[in-house]
């Protein structure tokens, strides 16, 4: 098929993209838009050519063929593990209150598909203080220093990444920058940060029938291709230090 009957180059590179998102589990946005035109114009008759920077579909384009894509897979399966997942966030919220953490991504936007780690903002003076009040609860955790380059200036971050059942990973922010709203590298808005509080109303709205059963039994009810056991208790994923 071409890609005049697809809608143009740019909708193949969105909708390949997507893909690789989905299928290798390649997180940037950048990346993956990369790796499409680069696969799809090597193809057959396409060898040679090369794309034009007008050819090269924009984050949020790819993300809107990423959550087509999600829907026709996953079905209700997602509906499941987004709620999982919030759950996962809000227990997890309270017992870091004293880093004021702030739920961001696609746990809060409702935009999860398989992969999906629960993003959470923390603020500290320090991230020892991160670190050492992830000893006291007794997570297992790793920390990661990323270098990022935001406003042409490079930017080193603190990121804490805890295993669980939906991996969680604390990005370490300075107390003043709580009142700040970085912008999104998809769509160039303000990122949405949800106190606990917005995130256990955002459950009780949009999962309440979910929500009703979990406070009743304290299961949570998972596709099998998250978990062999279809009935899973929320806080059987975090590993704690022995």
């Amino acid at each position: 098929m071409s890609w005049e009957r697809q809608g143009g180059l740019r909708e193949a590179i969105a909708q390949l993209a997507a893909q690789i998102m989905y299928g290798e589990e390649v997180k940037q946005y950048f990346t993956a838009k990369r790796l499409a035109a680069k696969r799809l114009l090597g193809r057959h008759g396409a060898r040679g050519l090369r794309h034009r920077p007008s050819d090269l579909p924009s984050n949020g384009e790819i993300k809107a063929a990423l959550l087509e894509l999600v829907e026709d897979i996953e079905g209700d399966d997602r509906t499941r593990r987004l709620f999982a997942m919030r759950i996962t966030a809000i227990e997890a919220m309270e017992q870091l209150l004293p880093l004021l953490p702030r739920l961001i991504g696609s746990v809060a936007t409702g935009h999860v598909r398989a992969g999906s780690d629960v993003d959470l903002h923390v603020f500290a003076e320090d991230s020892t203080d991160v670190t050492a009040h992830v000893k006291t609860l007794g997570w297992v955790h790793e920390v990661q220093q990323v270098s990022i380059l935001k406003h042409g200036k490079v930017r080193e971050f603190t990121h804490v990444h805890v295993p669980d059942r939906f991996p969680l990973e604390l990005t370490v922010y300075a107390p003043r920058e709580l009142g700040q709203r970085p912008r999104s590298s998809t769509d160039g808005k303000p990122i949405v940060r949800l106190t606990p509080n917005a995130v256990r109303a955002l459950i009780e709205r949009e999962h309440p029938e979910a929500w009703r059963r979990y406070g009743l039994t304290g299961e949570l009810e998972l596709g099998e291709a998250e978990d062999e056991d279809a009935m899973t208790d929320a806080r059987a994923g975090r590993k704690y230090v022995e």
